[in-house]
């Protein structure tokens, strides 16, 4: 008796409660990555457009659509999304947008982004 009583462990349904804990969390990992990744490719897109300093609004927009072009992975923003500015002689470009990322049934996990050029 005295050997059963000191041992220790998790019980069948403890390994099922954290199973499903942690399967839960791996799967709004697994859908909000892909988001994230748009998003930082979307930052690299811009930052490289407003260091080449186009001279138009157009012109700008025309160099994000062939970027978004080659860029198979933005598919949220189109150029027309981008808000193109001028401070201090340097072009300085904005974005933001909403992602709705599907989790089960009628769930949605909604992800706000917001990003400007350096």
């Amino acid at each position: 008796m005295r050997a059963r009583k000191n041992q220790r462990g998790i019980s069948l349904l403890g390994l099922l409660f954290w199973a499903v804990i942690i399967a839960g969390g791996s799967v709004i990992v697994l859908r909000v990555v892909p988001t994230v990744m748009e998003y930082y490719t979307i930052q690299r897109a811009i930052n490289k457009i407003a260091k080449d300093n186009p001279s138009t609004v157009a012109a700008a927009r025309d160099s994000f659509e062939r970027t978004k072009q080659i860029e198979y992975s933005i598919v949220s923003i189109e150029p027309k999304d981008l808000i193109i500015t001028k401070v201090d002689e340097k072009v300085k470009i904005s974005f933001a947008y909403d992602k709705e990322v599907p989790l089960f049934g009628p769930a949605y996990l909604l992800l706000k982004y917001k990003g400007e050029s350096n």
